[in-house]
């Protein structure tokens, strides 16, 4: 009953969205990064702090005493995120945003207390990173979405038959949120875009659960769960480096843009391919038992194979 009642408040809250999106314009124009060609209302990322919102409401004492941290951590990336949505913002003002919400992030999974201080700038440079990537390939219909979904999937599988490390609801709740957001983002024409608020967001969220893992099992292994949106980003920018070109500059270099923008893949089909090669990869991961260095060997000569022979093929079939 009560996740009934939550899916019926996000679906809710998104649709109210909707009306305020429309009235005060914030939407999407297509540009040459862009991958769609329509314009669509951006922000419907927001279900995720929402999320949170409703997760404190029905856990309230241990939203309280457990989890305040994260959730000021994630309003604050989630409210820069969402202003960045609206009006662009300088990259100072975001990036500090984000150390705060880091360090309320790391000092939530009690890494400041579990890791020696001199990891500390490794823990900060990992994860804003890959807060980054979460936002590099949020590009295409489904994405963002059916990725966090599959990864959130397994964290939950993780958390309920192997080690317990978190309030199965803290998982859950973003689960339905991904669902309902789903249900507008993941068709042909999407009613809405998750906006950076929403990448970033998820993101923030994804990497939380992953970092408690961490902290808790001290297996570094889980990681990979993010395995397949870290090879693509990594590839990318170093191609782009070896290629002279700003890597902080908008660009259509991804795999996956390659594919809907070139190719004319459909974005549903994209979004699932990715995600279904994660899923793949978790199933192995958390099933292996062999050394940290033969996992990753494992992963990533097949898979960064198959993504560098894709790449290559089609950057010659394009002339790109």
């Amino acid at each position: 009953m009560e996740f009934a009642i939550v899916i019926i408040l996000l679906s809710v809250s998104l649709l109210v969205y909707f009306k305020i999106a429309d009235k005060y314009n914030i939407i999407d124009k297509p540009n040459h990064r862009s991958a769609h060609s329509q314009i669509t209302l951006r922000g419907g990322g927001i279900i995720f702090p929402i999320a949170f919102i409703i997760f404190c409401l029905f856990n309230l004492n241990e939203a309280i005493q457990d989890y305040w941290s994260f959730g000021l951590g994630l309003l604050a990336i989630c409210t820069i995120s969402f202003v960045d949505d609206v009006r662009t913002l300088s990259n100072k003002i975001r990036l500090s945003v984000h150390l705060i919400s880091v360090v309320l992030l790391l000092y939530f999974t009690g890494a400041f207390t579990l890791m020696p201080f001199w990891v500390w700038p490794i823990l900060f440079v990992i994860i804003i990173g890959t807060l980054n990537a979460y936002n590099f390939m949020d590009g295409i219909n489904g994405m963002t979405g059916v990725y966090s979904l599959v990864t959130l999937g397994s964290l939950a599988y993780i958390n309920k038959d192997i080690i317990q490390f978190t309030n199965e609801n803290f998982i859950l709740y973003p689960i339905l949120a991904c669902m309902v957001f789903l249900f507008f983002n993941f068709r042909k024409k999407a009613k809405c875009f998750a906006g950076d608020v929403g990448s970033m967001g998820i993101g923030f969220w994804v990497i939380g659960l992953i970092t408690l893992l961490i902290m808790r099992t001290e297996e570094y292994k889980y990681i990979l769960l993010l395995s397949i949106y870290g090879m693509e980003v990594v590839l990318t920018i170093t191609e782009r480096i070896l290629l002279k070109e700003n890597i902080f500059e908008a660009h259509r270099r991804h795999l996956y843009q390659l594919f809907a923008n070139e190719k004319k893949v459909s974005h549903l089909i994209v979004s699932s391919v990715f995600a279904f090669c994660q899923l793949l990869v978790n199933i192995f991961l958390i099933h292996s038992q062999l050394p940290l260095w033969v996992v990753i060997l494992i992963i990533f000569i097949p898979t960064g194979g198959i993504y560098l022979g894709l790449k290559w093929s089609l950057k010659k079939e394009y002339n790109l």
